[in-house]
């Protein structure tokens, strides 16, 4: 069973400082697992004036007790440290449109997808001015009633950040899927078991069946004991195969989900706030100091 997480919120800054923050958002106080951020590729369309970008983040982690106590070894085998600790790439692709006061985000996890799939987005919209309906409705043909600009409207925005000293605010939609996909796995092996024993019966009984089983090592049927550890094999596969193993890998994950996004949006306040107060400089500083704090 899929879980989902949603949540929406208001920044209280202009759309271009958000959307800045957002490329400037790693590292922060809350987010310092994050032990890299590289840029694959950039393209601006000049046509519809959009901003594509993909960029890949390698974050570290540790899995929940819990979660390890459910994976099997030969999954953790390579992959995870005796404490849980992981680390894992996140492909993230993001579109701006700076016009238009809009931004799209999406990433999803390239590592442990067998285990568990993670599709996050945000979706980011200029929120609309108070004044706004009386002005649409200037634009429908009725009387348009406006508003006096404030000194810093009028001045452009002041002498800092783009959009920084506007009364704007911008509106943020989340949304995450977890789907655990470790059961599908289990499943096709056990199909394909099934196939292999299928195509053993059709060959024939006895010697020849129990010879075509053990990968033609001879001809001697297969021992009691042998039996045995093959069902008990085959049931735990089955059992490992159940949603509700499945449903408790996701749930444990959208626990965590639920405390991490609320630390994803306090860490964008961090930077949006480093910007008001001292522009990129005081946001490169921010960084410096968050990257020399040990994990």
């Amino acid at each position: 069973m899929v879980k989902f997480y949603s949540k929406e919120y208001t920044y209280d800054y202009a759309f271009p400082a958000v959307s800045l923050a957002y490329f400037l958002r790693y590292p922060n106080p809350y987010s310092r697992h994050v032990a890299s951020t590289d840029t694959i590729s950039r393209h601006f369309d000049p046509e519809t004036q959009r901003l594509t970008t993909v960029r890949l983040h390698l974050k570290r982690s540790r899995l929940p007790p819990a979660v390890v106590k459910l994976l099997p070894k030969s999954v953790m085998a390579d992959r995870a440290g005796s404490d849980g600790s992981t680390q894992s790439f996140i492909l993230e692709k993001s579109v701006v449109d700076a016009k238009q006061g809009w931004m799209e985000c999406e990433s999803r996890n390239l590592d442990w997808e067998n285990v568990l799939s993670v599709f996050e987005r945000h979706s980011y919209r200029r929120a609309v001015a108070a004044a706004a309906p009386e002005m649409a409705e200037g634009l429908n043909g009725a009387t348009a009633v406006t508003t006096p600009a404030t000194p810093t409207a009028a001045a452009g925005g002041g002498g800092g950040v783009a959009g920084m000293e506007t009364p704007e605010q911008t509106h943020v939609a989340v949304s995450v899927t977890l789907k655990s996909r470790i059961g599908e796995q289990l499943r096709k092996k056990r199909q394909r078991w099934g196939e292999q024993a299928s195509a053993s019966s059709v060959m024939g009984g006895g010697e020849e069946s129990a010879s075509a089983a053990l990968g033609g090592w001879g001809k001697q049927p297969q021992h009691p004991q042998q039996q045995q550890q093959q069902q008990q094999q085959q049931g735990w596969f089955s059992s490992w195969g159940s949603g509700a193993v499945r449903s408790a890998i996701e749930s444990i994950s959208l626990q965590r989900t639920e405390k991490s996004q609320p630390k994803a949006q306090k860490g964008m306040s961090v930077v949006l706030s480093r910007l008001r107060s001292g522009g990129i400089q005081e946001v490169l500083e921010g960084m410096r100091r968050d990257r020399e704090v040990e994990i």
